[in-house]
């Protein structure tokens, strides 16, 4: 099939989806499982591996996404219903004072997103966002934005995060440079994530349905009575958010500065994994949340299957967006963009960017989009005669592209969105515009640096 055709169908394919879940109200899962098998029809994909791939799609991202979206919901509902979320926000407020809450806050996640995937911080903090906007009496979104904002930022050029440590690999690039350049870039991107959320933030989003009654039910649900005297402090609860971000780091360090094969490496790997690393925090959250106040394992059972309902929805959706995302990248239809950018004969780090833009829009994961780009302009970079810290800042620039228009096929795009309450259009104005402006951002820093090292 000709690379018009496959444009178009993606095209037709996105605008087909947006407008069943816009202007039909067509569910989102429902929706993107319909487009899913008709743009895998229109490219005359075989009939026999069309279901097939819908299942490697939703089972491909399901096999994280689920497992950790449910531990996640369970360890925040376990800090919620004790009142933690509130003492902490409580705590932190009269500290800080109201207004330094959303910068402290996002200075947090930047730090925190170094050892940790994206969705897995993001969904640790979910309960920390929602407790701090309850003290402050303001929606999740005006908070999680900028939170959400850097901490994607962060994941798609700064190690050991997949996408830029595999990319530095493909290009031969200096990954100490890569981690230097990256992080001195996302510090003033964290400062304009705080910026452009605030002015996106100046129209009021309406809440979706099920997570404004989920947030109206934040902290509500505390122990009545003398429960409360015993409420988890603010060390109980930094301790079950601190701990499995320490260990996920630990595996993180041993996978960066040890060989392969090597069995320390192995075993820092196992407890590292954020699955295993949630786990561990549950169970530190029946010593140190249901013990202390006294729950019953019939009580604490109930408060955490509780957190499983609103987190289905989340599950479901993200594993559509990953269906879809799998038959654009099995049609052809994300080699083809890249195909036709890579002929435009633009310059090396402008090309590097575009590229791995285009192919984010077209695919949804940040993380195939910078490999993949690293891989179509590994010959022209690895045989160019640039210097060490030229490949750095190519490898970077690439990852920048990585960031921006996150959409409907973006598995985070469906997790920032539920968790902050946003429908599909307000997600499009909103979380898509931010990680636009911080991709193009980062990646004219990018340039700067270029410009003064090159």
């Amino acid at each position: 099939m000709s690379t018009p055709l496959l444009l178009g169908i993606g095209a037709a394919g996105i605008a087909l989806l947006l407008l069943m879940i816009i202007r039909w109200q067509v569910h989102a899962f429902v929706a993107m499982m319909l487009v899913s098998l008709l743009v895998a029809l229109a490219v005359g994909m075989p009939i026999g591996d069309i279901i097939s791939t819908l299942i490697a799609g939703m089972g491909g991202t399901l096999g994280s996404v689920a497992i950790l979206v449910a531990l996640g919901a369970m360890l925040g509902r376990m800090i919620e219903v004790s009142g933690g979320a509130a003492n902490l926000a409580g705590r932190f407020t009269q500290i800080l004072g109201p207004k330094r809450v959303p910068a402290a806050l996002t200075a947090a996640a930047l730090v925190l997103a170094i050892p940790v995937f994206f969705d897995v911080g993001f969904i640790i903090l979910v309960p920390i966002v929602y407790g701090f906007c309850k003290a402050a009496k303001v929606d999740p979104v005006k908070f999680g934005l900028p939170v959400a904002g850097i901490m994607l930022a962060v994941h798609v050029v700064v190690p050991p995060h997949p996408g830029i440590v595999g990319g530095s690999a493909v290009l031969s690039a200096d990954v100490g440079w890569v981690t230097i350049f990256g992080l001195l870039i996302c510090l003033p991107l964290g400062v304009l994530a705080q910026v452009v959320a605030k002015w996106l933030n100046r129209r009021r989003y309406e809440m979706l349905p099920t997570t404004a009654e989920q947030f109206a039910r934040f902290g509500a649900e505390a122990e009545p009575g003398t429960a409360k005297l015993h409420a988890p402090g603010v060390g109980v609860v930094l301790t079950l958010i601190l701990v499995p971000l320490a260990l996920i780091m630990i595996g993180t360090t041993g996978a960066t500065l040890l060989p392969k094969g090597d069995p320390v490496r192995n075993v820092l790997a196992f407890i590292g994994a954020p699955i295993f690393a949630l786990m561990v925090a549950i169970g530190l959250s029946f010593w140190l949340v249901a013990r202390r106040l006294g729950w019953s394992m019939a009580r604490t059972n109930e408060v955490m299957e509780s957190a499983l309902p609103p987190a289905a929805t989340v599950i479901l959706v993200t594993g559509a967006g990953g269906v879809f995302a799998k038959v654009l990248t099995a049609s052809g239809i994300g080699a083809a963009l890249s195909t036709s950018i890579a002929a435009a004969h633009l310059p090396l780090i402008l090309a590097g960017f575009v590229i791995s833009l285009v192919l984010r829009a077209a695919q949804g994961s940040a993380t195939v989009a910078i490999l993949t780009t690293c891989g179509l302009l590994a010959e022209a970079i690895t045989g160019g005669g640039y210097s060490p810290l030229q490949v750095a800042l190519l490898t970077v620039a690439i990852g920048f592209g990585g960031l921006g228009l996150s959409h409907v096929n973006d598995s985070g795009f469906w997790i920032v969105t539920r968790y902050l309450g946003l429908s599909v259009a307000d997600g499009l104005r909103s979380w898509t515009v931010l990680t636009t402006v911080l991709g193009v951002a980062g990646f004219l820093l990018t340039c700067g640096l270029w410009a003064v090292l090159a």
